[in-house]
């Protein structure tokens, strides 16, 4: 054995796990089947913009553990999201706050969106919610739901929104103050000099391999190592033998303008059913950019196969419960430890992804 750890996927997880394994004098190998290091936060740096790959990516978190911990690798910067919604020729602040209420009905104080919410709730009448669509019109009224929810929730998973569980909108959070900052995180930002670097850091002297899909190799690469952290799809290591996850992909259209600035803001969600993409990031002004050209992203939501890059678990019953039973395969594993997003079948936010790994690192070394 060459190693002591064969680390499967060179994302998040798989690098913080890197990292702190050489501190404890461990010898790692991290083979990735993409050609970069970072996982779906890889930065590209075009003409001086760092472009999101795989999305737009905000580091926001309440622990000041993760926030110390990645401040060791990368100079965060300042950046507050704060994105815009457009409904056909209209532009709300979200999250839904009294900036939203007040360009929506034309009033100025939280009393008066409560009434104006209260009495649509109200007219409803909804008192068990049966679909997801009766679970956000009982939380938020008619026209909110209308205008900000149904066609934007429509395009993220392909399905009308009378025919998509009530359980996945259990919150709606409404906020009665004029402040457009999306997250409620008492940190937040993003690397200056973009999420890749990030990466390099924390994967300094460790080796890499690119291009490399274990699954395709995963003989001669488990007999390299005493262990293996595996951080990809854990129904993808069974071979699917139980049945397939699923999951929703997302399709990116990017180019670059030969503009300053396109939109006057990072995200912008298009809510409208009728236009094909969920959003546009124009990357710039996540680092408050002022390069003469700007590049965009337009994002179109669609239904994953495999071979596709998935993005966000269908935590519905039925793969909740295949999960479980794929769970408990992995648990029975003397050799291999699963970890990371698609290890687990969660989304996770960057900072979890990091207090996980770390998490695992304590027990592990």
């Amino acid at each position: 054995m060459k190693y002591d750890y064969l680390i499967v996927g060179a994302g998040l997880f798989g690098a913080v796990f890197a990292h702190e394994a050489k501190k404890k004098g461990r010898k790692c190998l991290v083979v990735e089947k993409r050609q970069h290091i970072g996982g779906n936060i890889y930065c590209e740096d075009i003409h001086g913009i760092q472009v999101h790959k795989y999305g737009a990516h905000i580091f926001h978190t309440s622990n000041r553990e993760v926030w110390d911990y990645v401040n060791q690798f990368a100079e965060f910067n300042h950046y507050i999201n704060s994105p815009v919604a457009r409904y056909k020729e209209e532009l709300y602040n979200l999250p839904f706050n009294m900036n939203t209420f007040s360009r929506m009905w034309g009033i100025f104080t939280p009393q008066e969106a409560k009434d104006i919410i209260a009495g649509q709730i109200a007219d409803l009448n909804i008192t068990e919610p049966k679909n997801l669509e009766e679970q956000a019109l009982s939380l938020v009224g008619r026209d909110v739901y209308e205008k900000l929810i149904k066609g934007y929730t429509e395009k993220q998973w392909g399905r009308d929104c009378r025919d998509l569980p009530a359980f996945i909108i259990k919150r709606l959070p409404l906020r009665f103050t004029y402040d457009n900052n999306y997250f409620n995180d008492r940190y937040q930002g993003i690397p200056v000099e973009g999420y890749t670097r990030l990466a390099e850091a924390l994967l300094e002297g460790t080796t890499v391999r690119l291009g490399t899909d274990y699954l395709q190799h995963r003989q001669e690469l488990d007999e390299l190592a005493e262990k293996v952290i595996y951080t990809g799809m854990i129904d993808g290591f069974y071979d699917y033998s139980l049945g397939v996850l699923e999951y929703r992909s997302v399709r990116f259209e990017t180019e670059e303008l030969e503009t300053e600035n396109y939109q006057g803001n990072a995200v912008v969600n298009y809510t409208e059913r009728e236009v094909p993409y969920t959003r546009i990031i124009e990357h710039k002004h996540f680092a408050f950019g002022k390069q003469p050209t700007t590049v965009i992203s337009r994002e179109y939501s669609s239904e994953w196969k495999k071979g596709d890059e998935p993005y966000y678990p269908v935590n519905d019953e039925r793969n909740n419960a295949l999960y479980r039973r794929y769970r408990e395969m992995a648990d029975r594993e003397k050799r291999v430890i699963f970890g990371g997003r698609l290890g687990s079948y969660q989304y996770y936010d960057m900072d979890k992804v990091i207090a996980a790994a770390l998490e695992l690192c304590a027990a592990e070394l």
